[in-house]
């Protein structure tokens, strides 16, 4: 397990493509891979994301957390959010995953966190169960209501903004 400096241009490069495979693997929109590295690496540099590799035995690498810190609201330290996660397919199920999410929970209470959150889809049971795992817990409580992530795209590319 390795944190990526934001002058490591191959660890970038790797995180890079792996969020790129991520987005692809689920049909959704994403910068190509050396665009992907340029953006982390900014946001590396300016203090604003930790960038953790998980390689295998040969140094492939073959997963990528993306975990962003900022001060919390509640209390005098920072909270974690895990923003990307992701193993690559055919390296699943061998601990890579556990790994990553180990470290970045180390990272986030080194660095002065004294809470962490993520958000997951409703249909990925095994990251809910990777995630249950580590010791995280669904907010809403065992049984409680489902609770909805919600975005929105600030700069459209068609120029239209909903109205208020």
């Amino acid at each position: 397990m390795e944190t990526v400096p934001a002058q490591d241009a191959d660890g970038l490069a790797s995180a890079g493509r792996l969020l790129h495979d991520f987005n692809a693997e689920y049909d959704e929109p994403s910068p190509a891979p050396e665009v992907m590295a340029g953006l982390l690496r900014s946001r590396v540099a300016d203090g604003n994301a930790t960038v953790l590799l998980a390689r295998d035995g040969s140094g492939t690498a073959v997963g990528v957390a993306v975990v962003r810190l900022q001060p919390s609201l509640w209390s005098d330290a920072l909270e974690a959010y895990l923003a990307e996660l992701y193993v690559a397919p055919t390296r699943r199920g061998q601990g890579f995953g556990r790994e990553l999410l180990t470290a970045v929970l180390t990272t986030s209470r080194d660095a002065g966190a004294d809470y962490a959150f993520l958000i997951t889809s409703e249909d990925d049971h095994l990251a809910q169960r990777a995630y249950e795992a580590a010791g995280f817990r669904r907010t809403e409580g065992e049984g409680g209501p489902i609770m909805w992530a919600y975005e929105q795209d600030l700069n459209p590319e068609d120029g239209v903004s909903p109205e208020l």
